[in-house]
């Protein structure tokens, strides 16, 4: 019973995060950048568990500063600066560990409802690291909306079209609004 509960949990999660892009009819200008981002928080939970299982920690400080170097240089080139985007993806990244850090407690409270399986660690961080690409695109793309008056509106307007088409759960939209906290700094 353990074992079908997290085949199903961990399928749907696959299916969660390769579900199409949450959009309204009209979608916002910052529909696709809280989107992005929503999907790489929605990998916390395969990372979780793939961590759970193998006895790693939550926090990975490496790979933390390889992840901000990247989109640090990924920014860069596509004009946007890389000290706002090392702002953003801080902010997602702590997101992220928040996330898994419940899911640590839940299956610490309730060993019954532990992982028994997971995606390969190294497949979720690719799927990261296409999110971390998309997102710096599309940061690029909506510079001026970040940068302009009427950012909080619309980040406002996205994460709430967001959180409804993805369906996030209270956990999950506290995080989303950590990860984009610095989107209109």
């Amino acid at each position: 019973m353990r074992a079908c509960r997290t085949l199903v949990t961990a399928t749907s999660v696959v299916l969660m995060l390769t579900a199409a892009p949450a959009h309204a009819e009209d979608p916002g200008p910052l529909t696709d950048l809280v989107d992005a981002a929503a999907q790489r928080l929605q990998t916390a939970d395969p990372v979780a568990a793939s961590k759970w299982l193998t006895g790693g920690p939550i926090t990975d400080p490496a790979r933390v500063h390889q992840v901000l170097a990247d989109v640090a240089v990924t920014a860069e080139s596509a004009g946007v600066s890389a000290d706002f985007a090392t702002s953003v993806f801080t902010d997602q990244i702590n997101a992220t560990e928040a996330i898994q850090y419940s899911r640590f407690a839940g299956w610490k409270l309730d060993p019954a409802t532990a992982p028994t399986a997971a995606p390969d660690l190294a497949a979720s961080r690719a799927l990261i690291d296409d999110l971390n690409r998309e997102m710096v695109a599309e940061i690029a793309g909506s510079w001026p909306v970040l940068t302009g008056p009427d950012c909080v509106d619309a980040l406002t307007s996205a994460k709430d079209t967001v959180a409804g088409q993805r369906a996030l759960d209270p956990l999950y939209r506290r995080a989303l609004d950590t990860a984009t906290r610095s989107y209109c700094g």
